[in-house]
């Protein structure tokens, strides 16, 4: 189970870092079937294992955040096998269940921050946002929302499609170079989040010259995402390079094709991040 998880993290058959986090998390519970000479040799083990979990996608800080909490708080803390298989399954239920209802709180709170009428424009698909749209609009707010189709993946579409099934809701879908042209339709930003480090956001590629437009424009940006996905320290972010075909599907002869999954915004250009424990200005 965990050679299976890590190589379809490593395909990105699974695209939200939440779900990939989780998924990581519960593979370690195969360790809790298996039969170790002693507590050591599960330590041993249990690092091993996370530490291949957390090298398959050195781009999400939420699957490097369990993984790294899930050691941290087995190894040396226990002195028998099973105490040790006990401490690893109360971890791993502890992550999972913070991980998962992590994101219906930072969807909670986001969407106390719209206001009835309000216009926003959103990029990519973002479960988080699309859920504090959903609760917004089934609290009485009536919104529209401009929708960029996030390329080459069309990502966008798929949120576009989310916001029709909405009532009072009016999406607007957009190609990512016309965002500019609808900035002083919108009230603010709102988009979500693969992590922060430090001082930068990481997110879907567009996510930086979109931001960048809307302070050009004086429009605020939110960004919103589980806290889960913030992390201050012993971590490299490290982007993806998706295959070319996403970009063209026949190579031209002498043009190297460039298909970055993220791309790396500065904090000092956003207004607001609303999680699951806090709402805050950078």
């Amino acid at each position: 189970m965990i050679d299976e998880t890590i190589e379809e993290i490593r395909r990105m058959q699974t695209h939200s870092s939440s779900v990939v986090a989780v998924k990581a998390t519960t593979a370690l519970e195969e360790l809790l079937d298996r039969d170790y000479r002693n507590v050591e040799a599960y330590e041993r083990d249990l690092e091993r294992n996370a530490g291949a979990l957390r090298r398959a996608n050195p781009s999400h800080a939420s699957l490097h955040k369990a993984m790294r909490e899930v050691v941290d708080n087995v190894l040396g803390e226990v002195d028998s096998v099973e105490a040790a298989k006990s401490r690893t399954r109360e971890e791993i239920d502890r992550i999972v269940e913070g991980i998962e209802t992590g994101k219906h709180r930072a969807a909670a709170r986001a969407a106390t921050t719209f206001e009835d009428g309000e216009t926003v424009l959103t990029h990519d698909f973002s479960t988080t946002v699309l859920e504090a749209v959903e609760v917004a609009a089934a609290e009485g707010c009536h919104l529209t929302a401009y929708v960029t189709e996030a390329r080459p993946r069309y990502l966008g579409r798929k949120t576009a499609r989310r916001l029709a099934e909405m009532d009072r809701v009016e999406p607007h879908l957009l190609v990512d170079s016309a965002a500019g042209h609808v900035l002083d339709r919108c009230d603010r930003v709102v988009v979500g989040m693969t992590c922060i480090v430090g001082e930068t956001l990481y997110n879907r590629v567009g996510t930086f010259p979109l931001v960048a437009a809307a302070s050009v424009a004086d429009v605020p940006v939110t960004v919103v995402g589980s806290e889960s996905k913030i992390i201050e320290s012993d971590f490299v972010f490290e982007n993806e390079e998706r295959e070319p075909a996403e970009v063209i599907r026949e190579p031209v002869e002498g043009v190297r094709i460039e298909n970055p999954a993220y791309d790396a915004t500065p904090m000092d250009l956003i207004d607001e991040v609303v999680t699951d424990q806090d709402q805050f200005a950078p």
